[in-house]
């Protein structure tokens, strides 16, 4: 079977993409959240990756959980209680802490319906650009179950508390014009020049050292639960490693002789 993630790359820019279209890449099977989980392993090893961008074959992004399955009670949704509990454990919610932790850079380039666990993991993402035509819904409540892959933690810090119960209470879905007017996403692309766009992105932040994006997104993600004073500790630590990689003194050495950096990731 083909894998569920089609990973190209361009230099530094790597491109994932959820690969069942047919199924409108929903992530239903363990095999699912482990194929996401190992390609966040492999972006941490490889520190030569500089930014990610994640979208979906076909014409949805993802559609979270396959409703086949759950009707069937098949694959994460047959068994007991406990067993439906330990599969939740072991597989969707494995991907929440996975991209969370995930120091590269990473766009969700939002091509079209992301539905339930697929809205929850592009909120995972460091920045989300969505096609005009694409659709998002936090659904779980209408299908009887609730948000069980981070969405109930993610989507109000995100748009806040009010707009997040609006979203998880009624399951409505909502279009790119309502999800950018809430901030859930930064810009609202025609659906054929939103890769475009994410690559524009993803090459931009590429062009800087990756030692310091890679940095400056763990400050941003750890400042969001911490005190100022912490953050500034964290942040003198991470200056202080900052300033004596190859990068840095490659930036200022290109600064000061205005011409372009060579970055060597060291």
């Amino acid at each position: 079977m083909d894998p569920f993630l089609l990973i190209e790359r361009d230099g530094p820019v790597v491109i994932a993409r959820f690969n069942r279209p047919a199924e409108r890449n929903a992530i239903s099977e363990v095999e699912h959240s482990e194929a996401i989980v190992d390609f966040c392993r492999q972006m941490v090893r490889d520190t030569s990756v500089r930014a990610i961008v994640l979208t979906g074959e076909g014409k949805a992004f993802c559609a979270g959980g396959n409703v086949k399955n759950m009707a069937d009670r098949a694959g994460m949704f047959g068994g007991s209680p406990y067993e439906i509990r330990n599969s939740y454990r072991t597989s969707v919610q494995m991907i929440g802490p996975a991209l969370m932790e995930l120091e590269v850079p990473m766009i969700a380039a939002i091509n079209g319906p992301a539905i339930g666990l697929g809205l929850d993991i592009s909120c995972m993402c460091d920045i989300r650009l969505m096609a005009d035509t694409a659709v998002v819904a936090e659904s779980y409540v209408k299908l009887g179950i609730i948000p069980g892959g981070g969405g109930g933690w993610l989507l109000p810090r995100l748009i806040g508390p009010q707009r997040a119960n609006i979203m998880t209470l009624t399951g409505d879905a909502i279009d790119a014009k309502t999800a950018l007017e809430y901030g859930l996403v930064a810009e609202v692309l025609p659906a054929d020049k939103l890769m475009d766009r994410a690559l524009e992105l993803a090459t931009k932040i590429a062009a800087n050292p990756g030692h310091a994006t890679r940095m400056a997104k763990r400050l941003m993600r750890e400042g969001a639960d911490m005190k100022l004073a912490t953050l500034l500790e964290m942040a003198a630590s991470y200056q202080s490693m900052a300033h004596y990689t190859q990068d840095h003194h490659e930036a200022i050495a290109a600064f000061l002789g205005k011409r372009a950096p060579e970055f060597n990731d060291k």
